[in-house]
């Protein structure tokens, strides 16, 4: 009997190392797991393009983003009370962050990190809103 009680106590320990190893080196909250193993990438995307203009496109880049992913925005109220408000758009978070090409959608020139687009948001009750490229910083003109 005292046999069968060291065994489930080694069990036991050996079970608590393994899970406190995994913990220390193998899960995401470990602080040694960014950097060192090549399976770290698995939840990196594919920069798959789409076409602009179409839903699920971050306008500045074209470059298709995953359901709930947003751009980077700055809207400012309507100065008529009205349902339509300027809008800046910086970009997505890919744009932003990789070394993607980001491209004016009107003028076709190149957009710098500190650029952004001009555009108008139309606010709608039973829908998503709608938002209306003018152009960028270079080609629209706005103080």
């Amino acid at each position: 009997m005292e046999f069968y009680i060291q065994l489930l106590a080694l069990v036991m320990a050996g079970m608590f190392l393994l899970w406190f190893g995994y913990t220390i080196f193998l899960s995401p909250i470990s602080p040694f797991y960014p950097g060192w193993f090549p399976w770290r990438n698995w939840r990196k995307k594919e920069n798959i393009r789409g076409e602009p203009g179409d839903p699920q496109v971050c306008p500045v880049c074209s470059i298709k983003m995953e359901k709930g992913e947003l751009v980077k925005s700055v809207a400012f109220p309507s100065i008529s009370g009205g349902r339509d408000r300027l809008m800046y758009i910086k970009g997505c978070f890919t744009c932003l962050e990789d070394n993607v090409p980001r491209r004016c959608p009107i003028c076709g020139s190149s957009l710098s990190v500190e650029d952004f687009l001009v555009t108008r948001m139309f606010e709608r009750v039973e829908r998503n809103n709608h938002v209306h490229v003018l152009g960028c910083n270079k080609c629209k003109r706005v103080l």
